[in-house]
């Protein structure tokens, strides 16, 4: 099985090289996706492809996550991969988990892996109340449990079933999408449970969460997914009888 690392960055000068490094030793390559950083974390992700320790894709403008995670799913399959582990660039995710996750995606090459966070007490709980209404809806559009944790940013991809579901979201958005549309297209999920710790300023840690407007577009986004999720629903027994 083919896989990479794929780590979207938006100025995460402090952690970014740690993360590198926590992960390229359980995949082929790692790819880093900088969405239009500053100058200090963009020469940070410059210096790794000097120094070729990740192949660097660098976006001219912040996009947001989904548009960098998107850029770099393109980017692995441009390179050959079948699968990407995607893994957050500010330290929250313990990259000794990272061949769990492995692992469960070489039981069934097949599946979208979630990662399903075991917080510590550094997790805000406005936060924690959030993943469980986006929890809740996903079980809403899929009539089913089987997108665990939405929000968590540790997962792997199957390359080329991820960039044909169709995600739209290029912000936080874009990763409860992403598995909505994977379960509707008949991609199995496996969950992995994993670690999460979130990093303190004083340790670099930088949150690139927006409030109001990452809350509105997720929000506007399990909107969307529920009207499409009934039409799909109403339209499967005609869909089923006319095959």
């Amino acid at each position: 099985m083919s896989v990479c690392a794929l780590i979207p960055t938006y100025d995460n000068a402090a952690t970014l090289e740690r993360v590198v490094r926590g992960v390229a030793p359980y995949v082929e390559r790692v790819i880093v996706v900088d969405d239009g950083s500053g100058p200090a974390a963009r020469d940070v992700a410059r210096d790794l492809a000097r120094r070729e320790l990740a192949h660097v894709v660098l976006r001219e403008r912040n996009g947001g996550k989904g548009a960098a995670v998107k850029a770099g799913l393109a980017e692995a399959r441009r390179l050959g991969y079948a699968h990407a582990l995607q893994i957050d660039a500010d330290g929250q995710h313990a990259a000794d988990d990272v061949p769990r996750l492995l692992e469960a995606s070489r039981l069934d090459p097949r599946a979208l892996v979630l990662g399903q966070p075991v917080f510590d007490a550094t997790a805000p709980r406005g936060r924690r109340v959030a993943r469980q209404l986006s929890v809740l809806f996903c079980a809403l559009e899929t009539l089913s449990r089987r997108v665990g944790d939405p929000l968590c940013g540790f997962r792997v991809y199957p390359v080329p079933e991820a960039l044909a579901a169709g995600a739209r979201g290029d912000a936080m958005d874009f990763d409860p999408e992403v598995a909505v549309r994977l379960v509707w297209r008949g991609t199995p999920v496996l969950h992995v449970a994993t670690r999460v710790r979130y990093v303190p300023a004083a340790e670099g840690g930088v949150s690139h969460y927006r409030l109001l407007r990452d809350t509105l577009l997720i929000t506007w986004m399990h909107a969307r997914l529920c009207v499409l999720g009934l039409l799909l629903l109403l339209s499967w027994p005609h869909r089923r009888f006319t095959r």
